[in-house]
């Protein structure tokens, strides 16, 4: 009776004990392009976490690149709230980071891999990382110390895979002559040829998932860890990274958590990254602060409900980034069924890293040839409407724009009417607040607006 008595505590005390947190991020890929959602590339690791956990059909952030994403996910608020919205960029002093929330709950929080973040005092955790990727054996060492105490902790491992330079991986599993390209994407030798070592580094990507969950079963944490897998912005090809369109916002989110989310399952829920941290708090036994922007998931996790949100929103900030027009805001949202795109300045020509590329300009060398195909997906990513409607329903990859058609006028005006509410509420002022992000970069950091504005200034040779 006593035996039985004692494990009967046991029991509630293990079930009862905090979850540790595992957080995988990608960098630069199209979710689309993991095995477990369709894609080409070879992902064992990532495909089976989807057999033992819960797969999500429609999660969102809220830019697509590196920077705002990573504060998006760390601070739980849309850019323009924590004034993270540029690339390389930094939150406003005082806002309050994961770290703060978690470690007020009793977590280590620790960072391991690319960073992208700012400042340091927003975002205190332990660091460690080899050439901007996961360190294993700082993530060794991490489990093995909270195996040896009470204290339980969360990871973030934050992989460079797969962004450029495409490096890292085989690729001769993927010959450039049998990979098959989005029809959004001009097909070119050059395209074909990066295309292929982007996919070898999906897959070298993977096989860092996999060490990591190896490494949790090194230590019999698996039982008591909540894992997250995220595949981050889109692949740096067009229409993906830098756009507002769900090829660069939508996202690979994969959960594992035993005894809490229910093996083999998926969820179409409209769900965000400012959610992951509110999700955490709870998780820990917390109580998310209301000024979050996020939304905690457990009901979700759990099975109770298979609702999250009603919309989902983003923006693209272009001035600052490599390339990029000096004044090209994109703001979107979407429901259940329908995008809107709204690009606020549409006269000017879309420019980035992107479109100096050799792969790009392979495809203005063949739009020269007089391909058509060509020809007009070079015009659709440099030149664009005001607005963009898509139904992401019959049309998934968002190459269908509905706006001219007068069948959709009231879904127009209801998305945009959310769409401005929203900015209204994050003090997105649009073609203004893209001009002030000069300031906002990390190397405006305890300058004033004048010193600002004499650098930029003397780097434009003004």
């Amino acid at each position: 009776m006593k035996r039985l008595l004692f494990l009967s505590i046991l029991a509630v005390t293990v079930c009862h004990a905090k979850p540790n947190f595992v957080f995988i991020i990608a960098d630069d890929l199209t979710y689309r392009d993991i095995g477990c959602y369709g894609g080409q590339a070879h992902t064992p690791h990532i495909d089976h976490l989807a057999t033992e956990g819960m797969k999500f059909e429609r999660c969102f952030q809220a830019a697509s690149m590196c920077s705002p994403t990573r504060h998006n996910i760390y601070t739980g608020l849309y850019p323009f709230n924590s004034g993270a919205y540029p690339n390389h960029t930094f939150a406003n002093l005082g806002t309050k980071s994961v770290v703060h929330y978690l470690g007020d709950l009793g977590y280590r929080v620790a960072l391991s891999g690319k960073t992208h973040i700012a400042p340091k005092e927003v975002f205190p955790f332990e660091y460690s990382g080899v050439k901007n990727n996961p360190d294993m054996d700082a993530i060794d060492k991490l489990m093995s110390e909270s195996r040896g105490s009470d204290e339980p902790f969360c990871l973030f491992a934050t992989s460079n895979e797969p962004h450029s330079p495409w490096n890292k991986g085989d690729a001769s599993l993927y010959p450039p002559d049998k990979v098959i390209l989005p029809p959004y994407i001009v097909d070119t030798p050059r395209m074909r040829e990066d295309f292929s070592n982007y996919l070898a580094e999906i897959t070298y990507y993977d096989s860092q998932v996999g060490e990591i969950l190896n490494l949790l079963d090194k230590h019999g944490l698996r039982e008591n860890t909540l894992v997250m897998v995220v595949s981050e912005q889109g692949n740096a090809f067009p229409f993906a990274k830098w756009t507002c369109y769900g090829s660069g916002l939508q996202s690979a989110m994969i959960v594992r958590w035993p005894g809490m989310v229910s093996p083999g399952t998926t969820t179409d829920a409209l769900v965000e990254y400012t959610d992951v941290l509110p999700t955490f708090i709870e998780a820990a036994g917390g109580k998310p602060a209301k000024l979050l922007d996020g939304k905690s998931m457990i009901s979700l996790l759990r099975g109770k409900t298979n609702r999250h949100k009603d919309y989902v929103y983003g923006e693209v900030t272009t001035r600052g980034i490599i390339n990029g027009t000096d004044s090209y805001p994109i703001r979107t949202v979407r429901d259940d069924r329908f995008r809107l795109v709204w690009n606020l300045n549409p006269d000017a020509k879309y420019t980035n890293a992107l479109t100096r590329s050799p792969a790009f300009q392979s495809m203005v060398e063949k739009a020269k040839s007089g391909d058509s195909h060509a020809q007009e997906f070079v015009r659709r990513y440099q030149h664009r409407p005001e607005l963009e409607l898509f139904d992401c329903q019959m049309d998934p990859l968002e190459m269908n724009n509905l706006a001219e058609n007068p069948e959709y006028r009231g879904t127009i005006r209801k998305l945009k009417g959310k769409l401005q509410q929203w900015m209204d509420s994050q003090g997105d002022k649009g073609i203004q607040t893209e001009l002030d992000a000069i300031y906002r970069h990390r190397n405006a950091i305890g300058k004033t607006k004048e010193e600002v504005d004499a650098a930029s200034a003397k780097k434009n040779g003004k």
